[in-house]
């Protein structure tokens, strides 16, 4: 009994310490609109900068650690490979829709249907994983999702936009619950250095030809485009994403992709302390509501 208790015990709190890595991570990716917006290059361009930017500490974190037995297991054949490539896959296609979506529909609709991925990876962990959904949960989730709609407006934001640019903002959102579930099937298997390594690298190389292709001024110009690109890298990638990568294994993907709604919340607020935007009542009401939702989702 007394080792079932220390089992447990231990085991919660790897939990919080988990939650915390992702809200922190949340937050800190949150910071990412702030970047992108002051980009001196094209969308696409900046996508690839981000991933293969964070490269570099990962290599060096990589570096550092070799030789010390802090992997699980290293990736061993075609399968291990594939498994791992799939997460990076994922993030480009997120990365690329995104960002396509921006230019295509207004900035509102295009944030909002991106922040829609949670419902698509509650919808395929109960279809492909029959993983248990509680009524506590799913109202978490409503609520949420309500706060974000209100953060960014209201229902009235999502006029102006352009059907076929809230199609490809939706498929971001699509692409980012993939990436969210193919990460946390690899987390039960593989460190998280090894799957940031993996994950961001696979995503550069998947970008790079779309950034090559659709956009021109591949390289920034500027000390302060430099400054912006690695700010986006190592902040809000390397770190932001190094600290869910970590979270995930340990906590649902459900429950992970809902607290990085916090990301909305976090931009805003950086938003109105850099750039100047202001936070209005609707704004201000928006963010409680979703830091409410994710604590009865918590409790769910």
């Amino acid at each position: 009994m007394t080792t079932a208790t220390t089992v447990t015990s231990a085991t919660s709190a790897s939990q919080r310490l988990a939650l915390t890595a992702l809200i922190l991570g949340a937050a800190t990716i949150g910071c990412s609109p702030i970047f992108v917006r002051l980009s001196e290059v094209g969308s696409l361009t900046t996508a690839f900068w981000r991933v293969a930017l964070a490269m570099i500490p990962l290599l060096l974190w990589s570096g550092a650690t070799s030789g010390r037995e802090q992997e699980q297991r290293r990736p061993v054949g075609l399968k291990d490979r594939l498994a791992l490539v799939v997460p990076g896959f994922m993030l480009a296609g997120d990365l690329a829709a995104w960002h396509i979506s921006l230019h295509m529909t207004s900035v509102a609709n295009a944030t909002l249907l991106a922040n829609m991925a949670p419902i698509f990876v509650t919808l395929a962990s109960w279809l492909l994983f029959r993983t248990r959904i509680s009524g506590t949960f799913m109202t978490g989730l409503a609520l949420a999702l309500v706060g974000v709609v209100v953060l960014k407006g209201g229902p009235g934001a999502f006029s102006g936009g352009n059907m076929a640019g809230d199609v490809v903002a939706i498929v971001a959102a699509m692409f980012y619950a993939g990436y969210m579930l193919s990460l946390a099937r690899i987390r039960s298997q593989f460190s998280t250095l090894t799957a940031m390594l993996w994950t961001t690298g696979s995503a550069a190389v998947f970008i790079l030809p779309m950034a090559l292709v659709f956009e021109t001024g591949f390289w920034p110009q500027t000390l302060f485009a430099w400054a912006m690109l690695l700010g986006l890298a190592w902040m809000t990638h390397a770190s932001g994403q190094g600290l869910i990568i970590y979270a995930l294994a340990w906590l649902p993907p459900a429950f992970s992709s809902l607290t990085l709604l916090i990301q909305p919340v976090m931009a805003a607020i950086l938003a109105w302390m850099i750039l100047g935007e202001p936070i209005g009542p609707m704004q201000a009401i928006g963010g409680a509501v979703v830091l409410a939702g994710i604590f009865v989702a918590r409790r769910g």
